[in-house]
């Protein structure tokens, strides 16, 4: 089954779920409860993990008398999704605008490695591109 790629469209409440999911790579309600700012109530998390797995965004398998919950999609899959919705939403859809702004956030400027590992990329994206 193909998860949904409707991340955008989760409350509040399910991002916080689906973050703290995405961090423990796979966790029980009581684990995710504890992760998340404010906690609401167990039942509270208990209804939302059951509308996530409803929405395809979370998978869960039995272990006794728990469930253990994890993402319907890999990380790499997810962090893709999530950058492109930001390209698209908040950059017009430009990869230089967001590599730009990117870049002009950073307070403590790039490391000389970290500025290496970007010439590779871009010299991969070169190469691509031919």
């Amino acid at each position: 089954m193909e998860p949904k790629s409707q991340f955008q469209q989760l409350s509040r409440r399910e991002r916080q779920i689906m973050d703290a999911v995405f961090r423990l790579g796979e966790a029980t309600a009581a684990q995710i409860q504890e992760m998340m700012p404010e906690p609401p109530s167990n039942s509270t998390v208990r209804m939302l993990l059951r509308i996530l797995v409803e929405k395809e965004q979370l998978i869960h398998r039995k272990d006794g008398r728990r469930f253990i919950y994890r993402p319907a999609v890999s990380p790499e899959r997810a962090q893709a999704t999530a950058v492109n919705h930001l390209v698209k939403t908040f950059f017009a859809g430009s990869t230089v605008r967001a590599v730009a702004g990117l870049l002009g956030h950073t307070q403590e400027g790039l490391t000389e490695e970290e500025i290496q590992e970007l010439s590779q990329l871009i010299e991969q994206a070169k190469g691509e591109g031919r």
